[in-house]
């Protein structure tokens, strides 16, 4: 079974998933013993390629690393992952074109896990979601607030905000407004309005033409604007965040931002993932 993106889930997996990654917590038994991983990660990638390898090597399993560019060349990619197939248990990628990924999982005979493209991070979101839920069980009658213009992380979002049916508002100005068939999804331009309702506020690194003045002082998190939000609310900007544009210094050293650790439980709900693309239990 591939992992492409969280529209292709339903609810009865996504618990499937998280149970499992609870259980991986105390997990030693190595599930993965004999399996052999092939990663296409860049070099620029940190937090994603570690806590796959650690996740698949924790468990037994053996990695194979190639850059993104070894998929762009002529040869279709179906006949790569076949051929691939032959001596991996399953094909984890990080590349920028959506597309190639899902041309890779066409006819494939082993699963193909999405680890990001420009379209969308689906591992990252359904990490964050998992954190959040281990410390709300409120979360999904929670209202998440995503500020920032669009992309991978908000297309994600978009698409949990649809699986788990949450509100998922989006702040920006008004051309970074995405176009979208949801009743999840609503869009604001007036950043302190929303996050009066607001219990998780969600942040993405800044594309080059925002990266100014006029919009951090209209859309900057601070931490005085942390403080309009509701009771035990949240702060989650997706890494690697940048202080002093999307995100303040101060709110950076608060009590709402999640902190560093909020991202350990990237591991093992990775490690849910590729066990439950492979059939294989944890109990």
């Amino acid at each position: 079974m591939d992992f492409l993106s969280l529209e292709a889930l339903d609810l009865k997996a996504v618990n499937q998933i998280f149970e499992m990654a609870d259980q991986l917590r105390n997990q030693s038994e190595l599930l993965l013993e004999g399996k052999t991983f092939a990663l296409f990660f860049p070099e620029s990638s940190i937090r994603t390629r570690l806590s796959f390898e650690k996740g698949i090597k924790t468990l037994g399993g053996a990695c194979i690393v190639f850059p993104p560019s070894s998929l762009d060349k002529r040869e279709a990619l179906v006949d790569v992952s076949n051929y691939i197939g032959n001596w991996a248990d399953a094909i984890v990628v990080r590349h920028q074109e959506y597309d190639k990924v899902c041309e890779l999982a066409k006819g494939s005979n082993v699963p193909i896990i999405n680890g990001m493209t420009s379209y969308n991070h689906p591992c990252e979101i359904l990490s964050d979601l998992y954190s959040i839920s281990r410390l709300r069980e409120d979360y999904l009658k929670l209202t998440y607030t995503f500020v920032g213009g669009d992309g991978n992380i908000l297309n994600s979002w978009i698409a949990a905000a649809d699986l788990f049916d949450f509100t998922l508002n989006h702040v920006s100005t008004e051309e970074y407004k995405v176009k979208e068939n949801s009743a999840s999804y609503q869009f604001s331009t007036s950043l302190e309005a929303v996050l009066e309702v607001s219990d998780i506020v969600l942040t993405d690194p800044l594309p080059k033409e925002l990266r100014v003045d006029a919009y951090y002082k209209k859309y900057q998190i601070t931490l005085d604007r942390m403080k309009q939000c509701r009771y035990k609310s949240m702060l989650n900007p997706c890494p690697p965040f940048y202080r002093g544009e999307e995100v303040s210094e101060d709110v950076i050293e608060s009590e709402y931002f999640v902190g560093y650790k909020f991202k350990e439980n990237l591991i093992y709900v990775q490690q849910a993932i590729i066990l439950y693309c492979l059939g294989i239990s944890v109990y």
